[in-house]
């Protein structure tokens, strides 16, 4: 059970996929919800600071190297156009801009991008960190509603 709890911890810290894809697996394999839920909230969240404080440093610094430019720009051009769309729809919101963008589980909006965005927006490190952690927390919830098939009963998919 360590290792499936591992799997999912490992999982979620993975860029792109993060929790969208950890919870859905922790609970395929029978692992109790609510201790899979926290596992996959806190390896998510762990990359977080190290993403706020150096991700910039490094992407921006590598996007003149031969063989990792292409990546680092595009990184960066994906956090620029992500931030860009948060500063335009939100204006003073920001901070729920950034809950919402990393909470809706959709490809490219989890903690990794979002976070990227912040650091690139040079949003306060708290306010970026916390509407980060609430949306990984909001995500994680529908996450694991669909999961669990309860929207099925509902007739949402």
């Amino acid at each position: 059970m360590l290792k499936k709890y591992l799997i999912a911890f490992f999982i979620s810290m993975v860029p792109l996929v993060e929790l969208r894809l950890a919870v859905p697996y922790a609970i395929a394999f029978g692992l109790p919800v609510l201790q899979s839920y926290i596992v996959c909230i806190v390896g998510n969240m762990l990359p977080v600071p190290f993403i706020f404080l150096f991700a910039r440093k490094v992407l921006e610094w590598g996007k003149d190297k031969k063989y990792i430019g292409k990546f680092f720009t595009f990184c960066l051009e994906k956090g620029h156009k992500g931030g860009e769309k948060l500063k335009a729809k939100a204006g003073r919101g920001l901070f729920w801009a950034l809950f919402l963008f990393v909470g809706i589980p959709l490809p490219g909006t989890g903690a990794w991008t979002g976070t990227l965005a912040a650091s690139i927006l040079d949003m306060d490190f708290k306010s970026s960190v916390l509407a980060v952690l609430l949306g990984v927390v909001l995500a994680g919830v529908i996450m694991g509603l669909v999961s669990s098939g309860l929207f099925a009963g509902f007739g949402f998919i």
